[in-house]
């Protein structure tokens, strides 16, 4: 070997000690096995096989520390079952309560034989179903007994696997990190006792709850219902009733001026798509497809509007429409904006992202609540839940298109003269516009789904068919509307994305 290989070899070593802090002479030999060639190679690993998911979680290897104390603890669970557990003990507090009824049915036939009622035989039937069903039970829970033994060692055998596998995998995972730890000195590293520690801590807090409420579910009761009070949910309840009060008696001038201007332009967009002849509102439809996507798109879209009409969907579908404008006018109109000073501003976004979560992330169905409580039922408070609901993609597709147009570019601009207005104009916004027209698309398509949840608060239009074919069981009136609702979906769908597909 010459002297720069071994140099090499020396170096490595070297860090090899550093990195695995004990047993080092079997980690040199281990370590160089594997790195002889690439991918696995099966080595066996005694500790691990010894300790198991500790091993794991005293090296750092957190992921395979879960993982396998997730799957021992089934194991456990299972010798638990099969060492302390009453298998049979469903069965055979369901053989008591069917002995109960048993007992009130023979003292039935006793009242029935002595009054000699003409429902003696019925009983003497149930009475007899309810005895075979009672030796079915006892004969089941004496079965479920007898599995003690293939717990037990369906227990052993999975707990065995799992320490094989453990020891085979430890070292081919230990490699990993050593890689890993190579380049990022802030990986873990060593056998930290704290770390070991704090493996067997939570070992422990998994397994022994779990084995102790699987094999004895009744032995500490702690473990079987949160320790909670009924008294608080309903406190906590009546705080936030009163907050809503306090703010819709302090802000009732805000909250009727908003509903005001929601009719407004509702009724404005009633005005064009309801009051309009219908021949105008198809032609100008078709018309805007054909230039939007194609003759293609003008055609389906003539079809579905000749949908609507002749099955009697024509002024719902328009109301829908416009409900559905005003909705996304208001969140375009205002998520446009938003996304692009959260887009140039950080620290803003990291403030409007996780309102946007749980925009995004509460149930629709929720929103109903406090838009009620605040603006009340009717069309006004549709278009305020669906706006909440629809605008959180238009703002964060924004952000996104702005953050992707590429630093070159805007770096190019701003050594020619660019002003901040020119840049944002002329280079940002056509840069993104294709991402900002997927959020505006998505707004639209977000807010259309909100119209049926929107007509449980009085929201005229298709989601009345569709709720009323619900309660009344209406199946074919229901397929008929959800249908004309998709095909306002695709129309809006064709004619906002246009050729770019």
């Amino acid at each position: 070997m010459t002297q720069a290989g071994t140099d090499t070899s020396e170096r490595m070593s070297g860090l090899i000690d550093e990195f695995v802090g004990q047993s080092q002479p079997y980690y040199r030999r281990v370590f160089g096995y594997m790195m002889q060639a690439p991918g696995y190679r099966f080595t066996f690993n005694p500790a691990a096989a010894v300790l198991g998911s500790v091993w794991f979680g005293a090296r750092g290897l957190w992921p395979w520390f879960l993982g396998f104390l997730l799957v021992e603890t089934f194991a456990f669970i299972q010798l638990a079952r099969g060492i302390f557990g009453d298998l049979g003990r469903d069965l055979r507090d369901r053989a008591a309560s069917i002995a109960e009824t048993l007992e009130l049915r023979r003292q039935q036939i006793e009242a029935a034989e002595r009054s000699g009622a003409a429902t003696l035989e019925s009983l003497q039937r149930a009475a007899a179903s309810l005895q075979e069903a009672m030796s079915q039970a006892q004969l089941a829970a004496e079965q479920a007994d007898s599995t003690r033994l293939f717990y037990i060692g369906f227990g052993l055998v999975l707990l065995l696997g799992l320490r094989i596998m453990s020891a085979s995998l430890a070292n081919w995972a230990l490699e990993g990190q050593f890689t890993r730890w190579r380049s990022d000195r802030s990986v873990a590293h060593g056998w930290s006792v704290p770390r070991m520690i704090l493996s067997v801590v939570l070992f422990a807090l998994v397994v022994l709850p779990s084995t102790i409420k699987f094999a004895q579910p009744e032995a500490v009761a702690f473990l079987s219902e949160f320790p909670t009070n009924r008294n608080w949910r309903l406190g906590v309840g009546d705080m936030i009733q009163a907050a809503f009060d306090r703010i819709k008696t302090g802000g009732r001038g805000f909250f009727d001026a908003l509903t005001l201007g929601m009719r407004a332009l509702l009724d404005g967009l009633e005005v064009v798509f309801v009051g309009t002849p219908w021949p105008v509102v198809a032609l100008v439809i078709i018309m805007l497809a054909y230039l939007s996507a194609g003759a293609r798109v003008a055609i389906f879209t003539g079809a579905a509007l000749a949908y609507l009409g002749f099955l009697d969907f024509w002024e719902k579908a328009m109301t829908t429409i416009a409900l559905l404008g005003a909705a996304a006018l208001i969140s375009i109109t205002v998520g446009i904006p938003l996304g692009i000073y959260c887009a140039r501003r950080p620290r803003v976004f990291a403030v409007v992202r996780p309102i946007l979560d749980f925009m995004q992330s509460m149930p629709s169905f929720v929103y109903l609540i406090p838009v009620v409580a605040f603006i009340g039922s009717g069309k006004p408070a549709g278009v305020v839940a669906t706006m909440i609901f629809g605008s959180p993609p238009v703002i964060r597709f924004t952000v996104l298109g702005l953050q992707q147009v590429p630093d070159a570019v805007r770096e190019a601009a701003l050594a020619f003269g660019a002003t901040p207005r020119y840049l944002l104009w002329r280079v940002d916004l056509p840069l993104a516009a294709r991402t900002i027209m997927a959020g505006v698309n998505q707004t639209i398509l977000l807010s259309l789904a909100m119209v049926v949840v929107a007509s449980l608060i009085g929201a005229k239009g298709l989601g009345e068919d569709v709720l009323e074919a619900l309660q009344y069981a209406a199946a074919g009136q229901g397929i008929l509307a959800g249908l004309a609702i998709l095909f306002c979906a695709l129309i809006l769908d064709r004619i906002v994305a246009g050729k770019r597909r």
